[in-house]
């Protein structure tokens, strides 16, 4: 399964992909971040990262689209910003019938360092680990969008939006067969 995983932000958007691989491991295929100006006006930035997020999704084709589930802050602004690169991404998988899951950030933070709590670092070194990279994606928007579709890698199945099995890709239902038959072969 090939996830793009999102970490939306006006500013910045951390987008990564990683392919599964057997035995619950994970391989980075792209990484980066999507920039948009703040002396720009709000239109063209969301155009900007909309454009954008559609190249990432034509070059890389993914089974699936995880992106943080946007949450309450104290910055109304902030938040704002956030949901709306949050929805264009939603938006550019189902245009693309592209299943999308939303993964909170202590979620992402308990998937990938066995700690909800965790800090930025902890999980840029985790991912590091995880996908046999020699240093932490840089910067934290990166490493995020990586967290991210790794998290969803690792819990295929409840995620997706309406969490109904037929919403799946079939290689999500093969991949998640597969899981199930080695869950049920160790016990």
């Amino acid at each position: 399964m090939r996830v793009l995983g999102v970490d939306p932000g006006l500013t910045r958007c951390g987008v990564g992909v990683v392919d599964s691989l057997p035995g619950r491991r994970a391989e980075l295929v792209a990484v980066g971040v999507i920039q948009s100006s703040p002396t720009d006006s709000v239109d063209l930035r969301l155009l900007r990262i909309a454009d954008r997020l559609d190249v990432w999704l034509d070059e890389h084709v993914p089974d699936v689209v995880a992106v943080e589930r946007v949450f309450a802050q104290h910055n109304v602004g902030t938040v704002m910003g956030t949901a709306q690169v949050a929805g264009l991404a939603m938006v550019a998988a189902a245009r693309r019938r592209v299943p999308v899951a939303l993964h909170t950030p202590s979620e992402v933070k308990a998937a990938v360092t066995g700690s909800g709590r965790a800090g930025k670092e902890q999980v840029q070194r985790m991912v590091a680990g995880i996908l046999g990279l020699a240093e932490a994606p840089r910067p934290a928007d990166a490493a995020d969008a990586l967290a991210i579709a790794v998290c969803h890698l690792w819990r295929p199945t409840g995620a997706l939006q309406g969490g109904e099995r037929n919403e799946l890709t079939p290689a999500q239902r093969a991949w998640a067969a597969a899981e199930q038959a080695a869950r049920r072969g160790k016990g």
